[in-house]
């Protein structure tokens, strides 16, 4: 008998949406259909004409660990994504150790047993060119993200070893995810404003054009090589990436909501806890991701969920740590964008879900028999309060607004989150190998 039954659901067929129910078989969903049979079931949830959504992919997530626990682990991390609606994340290389060779990876991947939803591992690139092929037959995700100018971790390369990375990363088949800020514009920048206090100094110290020029550099090096752009901010570079994607399908890219949703005008709110690389943009380039999203140029949204501790951020803008914790509200902020006519909620399905499933290689993102039974039924507004947050860092930048949050959250079948309450065992989620891995052993 089948597993699990959701019944009276509302879910996105056919451009519209439709009356149907859910059958889930060993984490897999079986059958889609108007009304799914008679039989007897495990467990029959009731949506009650709720909207159901395929959980979202957040591809872009730092839980910290290794190294700084004190932030973030993959247990609290992927609480709070199960508690935002989000079933999968993809972790970024900057830990400590960074996740730069076999030893790092194999860490990490141990560390990441405590997690609660599915994830896959990015590997990390400095100068371990020689390192590259092994990581990927390790299972990484893909590769990044690669940093053009310095930020969280410090591992920033320079334009000679990105071109040598990406030649690389291209034989081996896989992805390249760029973190595209100038270090030279960003420099001359800084000489200027390092003496001035204001919180908005930052954005000026890491100015549009500098990811401009790096987005143009990533893509002259790229050659045929997968390149996705993480978290794009600016009109300017989002352009370029428009222009570029007409005659290169290699190319993506991603926009956090934290550019969607913050501007300049929320340095007085949020002073240095509005940190962030590449920082808030001006009001202008903000409409322009909304534009990108609509027009299909952006192809994902992901969280760069990057937690600090409130403490460590309350300092001067210049010392404080980059980065704002998401992943939980990702998916609440867009689910309310749809409700107010900024975004259809079939964009919205294809850039928290189709999109990053296909850009990854995942056999998730889509309500389709054969695919994993990753699912959201959505609940009802509530205001965001930092107190309610799941993650270490214990505030968010999106306090006071509204959201629409998960009643219940499905993992492979299993629930995860409902009703407000974290239900799953640690350490239920299971890594998702990228397609180069080799071998696979308990000890890995």
């Amino acid at each position: 008998m089948p597993d699990l039954v959701i019944k009276n659901a509302r879910i996105f067929i056919g451009g519209a949406l439709q009356p149907a129910e859910i059958a889930v078989d060993n984490g897999i969903i079986s059958k889609i259909g108007k009304i799914i049979g008679t039989e007897e079931f495990n467990r029959v949830i009731d949506a009650k004409g709720a909207l159901v959504l395929p959980g979202a992919i957040d591809v872009h997530v730092h839980f910290r660990d290794p190294g700084m626990t004190r932030k973030e682990d993959w247990y609290t991390g992927s609480c709070a994504a199960a508690a935002g609606g989000v079933t999968t994340v993809i972790d970024h290389p900057n830990t400590i150790p960074p996740t730069i060779d076999a030893d790092s990876f194999r860490r990490k991947k141990k560390e990441a047993k405590k997690a609660i939803i599915d994830y896959g591992i990015n590997a990390g690139v400095t100068q371990n060119l020689k390192f590259l092929k092994n990581l990927w037959e390790l299972g990484a995700t893909a590769f990044g993200e690669i940093f053009m100018a310095e930020s969280t971790g410090s591992l920033n390369i320079n334009d000679r070893t990105l071109g040598e990375a990406l030649a690389v990363i291209g034989d081996l088949g896989a992805a390249a995810c760029i973190h595209a800020e100038d270090e030279e514009t960003i420099k001359q920048s800084v000489r200027v404003l390092k003496g001035k206090p204001e919180p908005e100094n930052y954005s000026k110290a890491r100015p549009a054009l500098s990811e401009r020029i790096a987005v143009e550099k990533a893509i002259k090096l790229g050659g045929n090589t997968k390149l996705h752009f993480c978290h794009i901010s600016a009109g300017e570079s989002l352009e370029i990436i428009r222009k570029t994607k007409t005659k290169n399908r290699n190319v993506t890219c991603e926009v956090a909501p934290h550019h969607l949703f913050l501007f300049t005008k929320d340095w007085k709110r949020l002073g240095t806890l509005g940190k962030m690389n590449p920082p808030l943009r001006n009001y202008q380039s903000q409409q322009s991701l909304w534009a990108g999203l609509g027009d299909g140029t952006i192809d994902i949204i992901a969280s760069d969920h990057a937690p600090h501790l409130e403490p460590e951020k309350e300092t001067d803008i210049w010392s404080a740590p980059a980065g704002v914790p998401g992943v939980e509200t990702l998916m609440p902020l867009m689910l309310m964008a749809v409700k107010r006519n900024l975004i259809t909620l079939k964009r919205l399905i294809e850039v928290t879900a189709t999109s990053p499933a296909r850009r990854f290689d995942l056999r998730k993102g889509v309500l389709a028999p054969g695919y994993d039974a990753d699912v959201i039924i959505a609940g009802d507004a509530q205001e965001i309060r930092k107190e309610k947050m799941h993650s270490k860092a214990g505030w968010t930048p999106y306090n006071g607004m509204e959201g629409i949050f998960p009643k219940i959250t499905i993992s492979r079948g299993d629930v995860v989150f409902e009703d407000g309450e974290i239900v799953a065992k640690r350490g239920r989620g299971r890594f998702i190998p990228g397609k180069g891995l080799i071998t696979e052993s308990d000890e890995d």
